[in-house]
């Protein structure tokens, strides 16, 4: 008992050991590692778009030219009309904003708590002298907000170029990369690579549809109410959702806070309300109808996941997170069983009661037999 305890505590400490060198090494590679995962979810996305035309006739250079062009036209295009609603919308929004300053005032000085508008006015000043005095804190994070705009756009710029060649030759790189895995082992690697990919590509339809379906009932319940700036709110929420379980409810929170200080609270409970309605909508119809058992994870994965690429690599390490939790389930899936093709179409199988490993009882030994083994020395042996 005291081996075996002592087998597993070395084998856990080798795998601590080498997740503590993986997450340092995502720490100081994070320039490079993010637009590597940016690229790779959105190959998944595009990839089938590209397959298509190829197999449509046209050369696949020109097919990831064009789609490239038209996605960034589509995205272009739709962030344009964003911001001109955003903008249009600001002038409403302001006006809004200071009659309920004015409200909150008025409750002040003649609600419950008599505030003087003396007490209030000396708030106000404290708030600019507090300002004021952190101004060389503000120039410095603006100067570092400079910075990382300049990340930001390299981040962009090395995200394209890798996306064009993940598009163009995709599985040649990744042959090219498990060239180093043993001979023996290269078949079942690339293997369980493919179907890894197979399972993000799904992982990514869902989401742009869950994401979409989230940003129209929460969008369209906005502007039922008459809430300011329905649409940029309901381009946040279609952003946040590619989140799982916190994304959506948290930028649907801010659209809380707008119809609170444009419409008071009783609408604000009511976007509340709209918002969880449709979060329990995407939890128990939306997202068990489109997400196959293949990328398929339990909540505590999923918010794990979150949290651990939130630590690593900030919002984007959130985002990144789960799609690659979704890839490596199925790959190390297809990595440990006897018959990965099979593995990867049960994976499909929409029933919770298929096994995917099924557990089969171990033949009893006969006791009359003497040549039988004793279990423990089989296990004995076996070790």
């Amino acid at each position: 008992m005291v081996r075996v305890a002592a087998e597993w505590t070395w084998r856990l400490l080798v795998i601590f050991a080498g997740l503590l060198t993986l997450g340092y090494i995502v720490t100081r590679l994070d320039t490079v590692l993010i637009p590597v995962g940016l690229a790779l979810l959105a190959s998944a996305l595009l990839v089938p778009l590209v397959d298509w035309l190829q197999g449509k006739g046209v050369p696949r250079s020109a097919a990831v030219l064009v789609v490239l062009i038209g996605s960034i036209g589509i995205v272009a295009g739709i962030m344009t009309f964003v911001v001109e609603q955003f903008i249009e919308g600001l002038p409403g929004l302001t006006e809004q904003f200071e009659a309920s300053i004015t409200q909150i005032q008025g409750y002040l000085t003649d609600g419950p708590f008599h505030f003087s508008e003396d007490q209030i006015r000396q708030a106000g000043d404290s708030v600019v002298k507090s300002i004021q005095e952190n101004r060389q804190q503000l120039t410095s994070g603006a100067l570092t907000t400079a910075t990382v705009v300049g990340e930001i756009f390299t981040g962009a710029l090395l995200t394209l170029f890798t996306l064009i060649f993940f598009l163009y030759g995709g599985s040649q790189i990744w042959e090219f990369v498990t060239r180093l895995v043993p001979s023996a082992s290269r078949r079942r690697v690339r293997l369980a690579g493919s179907e890894g990919f197979g399972s993000l590509i799904g992982y990514v339809r869902a989401t742009v549809a869950v994401a979409a379906a989230d940003a129209i009932g929460i969008g369209a319940g906005l502007a039922i109410l008459g809430v300011p700036l329905a649409l940029p709110l309901a381009s946040l929420v279609f952003i946040g959702a590619f989140i799982p379980i916190v994304g959506a409810f948290l930028t649907g929170f801010l659209a809380v806070l707008v119809a609170l200080v444009t419409k008071g609270f009783l609408t604000a409970l009511i976007v509340l309300g709209i918002i969880i309605g449709v979060m329990q909508l995407e939890a128990h119809v939306l997202q068990p109808l489109l997400l196959g058992r293949a990328v398929r994870l339990h909540p505590l994965a999923v918010v794990l996941a979150i949290t651990t690429g939130i630590v690593l690599a900030g919002i984007v390490g959130g985002l990144l997170a789960v799609p690659i939790v979704a890839l490596l389930n199925t790959a190390v899936r297809s990595l440990l069983s006897e018959d990965p093709e099979a593995t990867y179409d049960a994976l499909e199988v929409d029933d919770p009661s298929v096994p995917l490993y099924p557990a089969q009882a171990d033949t009893p030994p006969h006791h009359d037999d003497p040549h039988s083994e004793n279990p423990a020395q089989t296990h004995d042996r076996r070790e």
